[in-house]
């Protein structure tokens, strides 16, 4: 691994951790917004960071981005936005009901088995790590319901789960998005 990869996947890290805690912040407490709201906010603020740096990218290369565009569908695709609108509405309404650790653990679990099961569905065989990394987070599952910890609402549970989903899902569509 290279000291790039390192503390790429570290600053990433860090990124996920504050993101669950300011979004628990935010959704929780006595001047809390609602998920739904929450929600909209996100995805609205998302779209346009995302549409600056485009018109940003574009602007510095427009001979390569106007190739880029006759090659490709640069319309977007449904599928790919209803699983990241899934993965964000899930996610606000589970942490309503979670725990940051708890609804994190949940979270990575299931983006973590949806990639890895997807890939397994097109073929692909398991490297050692996928296999650690899948058995890490189905035992991250099972923990949380061992008879001697506090399981996290089941509803919750599941709704984060579902977020995962959908996040797993629009990461592997989007590996090969131009």
């Amino acid at each position: 691994m290279t000291t790039k990869t390192l503390i790429t996947t570290i600053f990433a890290l860090i990124a996920f951790a504050a993101n669950s805690i300011l979004c628990r912040l935010a959704l929780t407490g006595s001047n809390a917004i609602d998920p739904f709201s929450f929600t909209i906010i996100r995805l609205l603020a998302g779209s346009t960071i995302l549409i600056m740096l485009i018109w940003v990218f574009n602007k510095k290369s427009a001979n390569i981005s106007s190739k880029i565009s006759k090659k490709t569908n640069m319309g977007g695709n449904w599928l790919s936005a209803f699983m990241l609108f899934l993965y964000a509405i899930c996610f606000s309404y589970a942490y309503v009901s979670l725990d940051t650790g708890t609804g994190a653990l949940i979270l990575f679990g299931a983006v973590q088995i949806t990639m890895v099961l997807m890939s397994v569905i097109k073929g692909n065989k398991l490297h050692y790590t996928e296999w650690l990394g899948m058995g890490i987070a189905f035992w991250g599952f099972v923990y949380l319901i061992l008879p001697n910890i506090s399981a996290p609402s089941l509803i919750g549970f599941i709704v984060m789960a579902l977020s995962g989903i959908g996040w797993g899902v629009y990461s592997v569509r989007g590996r090969g998005s131009k």
